[in-house]
């Protein structure tokens, strides 16, 4: 019995068992603890194919609205912000020829926020009375660009004091009825074609503006002008 006890295993003998290497205690108790680099490892494991998704989706808004943005143009704004009538009156002999001093402060605003605007035609303006044209000036040359989201302020100064225009006879009765009001009912009819930022189509511009425009003379009060915003046809597209 006492043999049996102290019997060793055969294949162990206690020089082998003091040359065995210690285990640390680190192994032997507790496992490692886990650093900030493999924390964040394993977030960046966790999290990288959710962030990729996340940067794809916003490419492709980014992407629609940009071909948006160049694809569909918003036709620009057209205002009459200021206008002065000094002169406006027929001639003794033929009283068909009517003398005028007009005087405009025109707006004109591109709305887009990322696309140009070219003039491929003259920017014109033309003055009617009682629907019949009387006058027509250039507002802006053939080739003029227009910035996004950019304004320009166009004084425009027409009439001589000697100067006449032919109105007719259907134009001297009207101008005789409204005379005795001491208010003219002008209309100013806008009309020009522009093209857009990567566009290859052209697209017509035509707009109309009412007024009603009383003298204006240093004898009288201050006359007080109410802008007027410009009514614009639905846009007409010509393909080059």
């Amino acid at each position: 019995k006492f043999r049996s006890q102290c019997q060793q295993d055969p294949t162990s003998s206690p020089l082998q068992h003091l040359l065995r290497p210690p285990i640390p205690r680190s192994e032997s108790r507790n496992p490692p603890a886990m650093g900030l680099r493999d924390c964040l490892g394993d977030c960046w494991e966790d999290c990288k194919w959710a962030l990729a998704c996340l940067a794809a989706v916003v490419a492709v808004i980014i992407i629609a609205v940009m071909v948006a943005a160049y694809s569909f143009a918003l036709q620009p704004s057209i205002t009459v912000e200021d206008a002065s009538l000094t002169r406006f009156a027929l001639a003794t002999t033929p009283a068909t020829l009517l003398g005028y001093n007009l005087s405009l402060k025109l707006i004109v605003r591109n709305r887009n926020w990322a696309t140009t605007m070219k003039n491929t035609e003259p920017l014109e303006a033309a003055y009617k009375f009682d629907g019949q044209q009387f006058e027509r000036v250039q507002v802006a040359d053939k080739g003029d660009k227009h910035g996004p989201r950019k304004t320009r302020v166009y004084h425009l100064n027409t009439g001589q004091e000697s100067g006449y225009v032919s109105l007719g006879n259907a134009g001297v009765a009207a101008y005789k009825e409204q005379n005795k009001t001491g208010e003219f009912e002008l209309e100013v009819a806008v009309t020009g074609e522009v093209r857009y930022t990567l566009q290859l189509k052209k697209n017509k511009l035509a707009g109309t503006c009412k007024l009603k425009l009383k003298l204006d003379s240093p004898a009288t009060a201050a006359v007080v002008f109410e802008k007027v915003k410009c009514k614009l046809e639905k846009e007409k597209k010509d393909k080059e």
